[in-house]
């Protein structure tokens, strides 16, 4: 096992930057996400990490080796693609040892090998089939195993449920936690689903346009976001965003009728504001400021889609016996002390 560096690295195709000076320290056995949305650079800086991408500038150290112009094959590091691209003509086994049979290792190595990864992922009864055979949670089962054979010091996962269904998705997401946790092995995950990121991480690493937003453990980014991007896009469903201006020490929110004083230091009378809250913090109660447009019944769970007469949308979870109804008129409770207040300009967060 090893930890993993990055300074300042950057990457440029032609005249177009797409890394701008990432930092990041990933601690040895550490399993570190990065997440964010389609196009921010998750996949690159991953590949980076691979050698499969060229750094154009700064360091990437595995270990206390400083990889940054080694080929990927001697960076000790295993990648396990969204696409399983397993050889259709072997056998499970084949499939896991073919990497090390390449590179010269006896036999007698190989099957230790294959048969501990197999027992780790409980592939012992499929080990004679052909991937044809499998289902695709076996498959990607497979691919995680001949990257497991070769005892990489990193294991790198580049969306590697994409290509599954939900309840495989969900099935993949506890075999991959359990396996991190029976081999300690420092790993690095990329993925858009902030839901898999919240379940699976250590450390969550945030991007957007090639630029790290936050760096924490998942509940700390969940409580605590350096700005509105970050509070947006972890959580599901997403934060409600108002629109506020301040007033007298308070912030009058036009979509509820309402002003609220939460506990922090507010900017000067008349700066605009955005007022974030999460849909679990808020209640529905008798009132006429917003229409129920959709309720989504989830069974100990319901969401009620609001829009405010500004025409601002909200989400509202709801619990218990009584919940609203498509068409409903109500009102929105808030409580000012799980309110969190960015600054409108910047979108940064006002502690």
């Amino acid at each position: 096992m090893a930890g993993v560096q990055l300074e300042s690295v950057i990457k440029r195709y032609g005249d177009t930057q797409v890394i701008h000076g990432v930092d990041l320290e990933i601690a040895e056995g550490e399993f570190c996400v990065f997440v964010g949305p389609s196009g921010c650079g998750k996949s690159t800086l991953l590949r980076m990490i691979a050698g499969l991408e060229e750094t154009s500038d700064g360091a990437i150290r595995i270990g206390p080796r400083d990889v940054t112009r080694e080929d990927p094959a001697q960076r000790g590091v295993a990648m396990v693609f969204q696409t399983y691209a397993l050889y259709p003509h072997m056998s499970v086994a084949e499939n896991m040892g073919f990497g090390l049979k390449m590179n010269g290792h006896p036999k007698g190595e190989i099957q230790t090998k294959v048969a501990e990864a197999s027992r780790i992922l409980k592939l012992d009864d499929y080990l004679k089939r052909k991937p044809a055979a499998l289902s695709g949670g076996q498959r990607q089962r497979v691919a995680i195993g001949r990257a497991i054979v070769r005892g990489p010091e990193v294991f790198l996962f580049d969306e590697p449920l994409s290509n599954l269904d939900a309840e495989l998705r969900v099935e993949m997401r506890v075999e991959i936690a359990r396996l991190h946790k029976e081999i300690g092995a420092t790993m690095i995950y990329v993925t858009h689903d902030q839901v898999e990121a919240m379940t699976m991480a250590d450390k969550i690493v945030v991007l957007r346009a090639g630029r790290v937003e936050q760096v924490g453990a998942p509940l700390d980014l969940y409580r605590d976001p350096d700005n509105r991007f970050v509070a947006g896009f972890i959580g599901s469903p997403s934060m409600n965003f108002l629109q506020g201006t301040v007033n007298g020490g308070a912030i009058d929110i036009a979509a509820l009728g309402t002003s609220i004083t939460p506990p922090v230091t507010l900017p000067s009378d008349g700066t605009d504001v955005i007022v974030g809250m999460r849909p679990e913090h808020l209640e529905i109660g008798v009132g006429d400021g917003m229409s129920v447009d959709l309720t989504e019944a989830l069974g100990g769970v319901s969401y009620a889609y609001l829009t405010a007469q500004t025409g601002e949308k909200m989400i509202v979870e709801e619990r218990g016996d009584v919940r609203s109804n498509d068409g409903d008129r109500v009102a929105v409770t808030i409580d000012p002390a799980r309110v969190m207040v960015f600054e409108a300009a910047t979108e940064r967060r006002i502690r």
